[in-house]
């Protein structure tokens, strides 16, 4: 098998409004933690809820989008990748983080089913400088027109 992959799929709460920040060079960057909840039953028959808090970072125009429209409580999808980032804190203590990196972004609703933006989820995904020839397929990608509803040849289907 060649190469590997880095790849996270997350939908969970805002903890808090992005954090979004412009640098010197003019590109956005949005920080934020979103809660992740997972559900099980104990020995004893106790519900217990296990949350997992995820630093997220998003660049360019996901950043800009996150500004504008997401808040606090927010349900959000995430895809992106880990990374591991390693610094010195004001101690003098070397730290380690751990941050996603998304590549895109759905809006799902708010804490109580409220959509953000108004109707419906918004999909959002990170613009990438390879030319799109060469990346996968993706759902929001339109139908080809030989798939699309009226041009399909039943002689051509494989059952």
């Amino acid at each position: 098998m060649a190469g590997s992959v880095n790849k996270v799929i997350l939908i969970g709460n805002l903890g808090s409004d992005p954090e979004v920040r412009y640098l010197e060079s003019g590109s956005a960057v949005a920080k934020f933690n979103i809660a992740t909840t997972e559900s099980y039953t104990n020995k004893n028959g106790e519900r217990v809820d296990n949350t997992e808090w995820h630093r997220i970072e998003l660049w360019e125009g996901l950043a800009k989008v996150a500004e504008k429209y997401l808040k606090k409580g927010n349900q959000v999808y995430i895809e992106g990748r880990i990374r591991t980032d390693s610094w010195t804190d004001k101690e003098g203590q070397q730290r380690t983080g751990v941050t996603i990196r998304a590549s895109s972004m759905t809006l799902l609703g708010g804490p109580s089913g409220s959509n953000a933006g108004g109707e419906g989820g918004g999909g959002y995904q990170q613009q990438s400088s390879q030319p799109r020839s060469s990346q996968a397929p993706r759902s929001s990608d339109p139908i080809p027109p030989s798939l699309a509803a009226g041009n399909n040849d039943d002689d051509d289907l494989p059952f």
